[in-house]
């Protein structure tokens, strides 16, 4: 959806079509970032808590939090505000530049950069204690396994 909402983006110019369709755009871009995130979440269950968990519901928990959290952001930013979003054509200098999008600079970094920060931070937090999972089992297996060994 995030590529179709992308490539089809120019051909909206109406002021409440383009909001529209930037919105949809902030909204399916901040979905990837979540599912990313959920799926270092789930890559840190399925080889750190082998055993040890067990979540109820834990998919539609999942489909809550992937669709959730990134419809909430653009609640908030709509609720501010819902000319944030619009068409950035505004100088003859750019005529091609017809894209909706985010206009206010602060709201797209707290919004889209910093967003993408913290997923970007969490990633590399599970990929780090899954390296070192992975590292520490190593170690332990090769003590097995030359303990046995004469």
């Amino acid at each position: 959806m995030l590529n179709m909402v992308f490539l089809t983006n120019p051909l909206f110019n109406r002021p409440g079509l383009c909001i529209t369709v930037a919105m949809f755009l902030h909204y399916f871009l901040l979905t990837a970032f979540t599912w990313m995130c959920l799926e270092s979440v789930h890559f840190y269950l399925a080889l750190v808590k082998v055993f040890d968990v067990y979540v109820s519901k834990y998919i539609l928990k999942y489909y809550i939090a992937g669709w959730g959290i990134p419809a909430i952001v653009i609640t908030l930013v709509l609720i501010i505000n819902k000319d944030f979003y619009g068409n950035g054509s505004l100088s003859e200098s750019h005529p091609y530049s017809n894209f909706c999008w985010i206009q206010d600079n602060t709201v797209f970094y707290i919004s889209v950069v910093a967003y993408f920060f913290l997923i970007f931070l969490m990633n590399t937090a599970m990929f780090i204690t899954v390296l070192l999972q992975i590292h520490s089992l190593k170690i332990r297996t090769q003590r097995t396994s030359g303990f046995w060994k004469w």
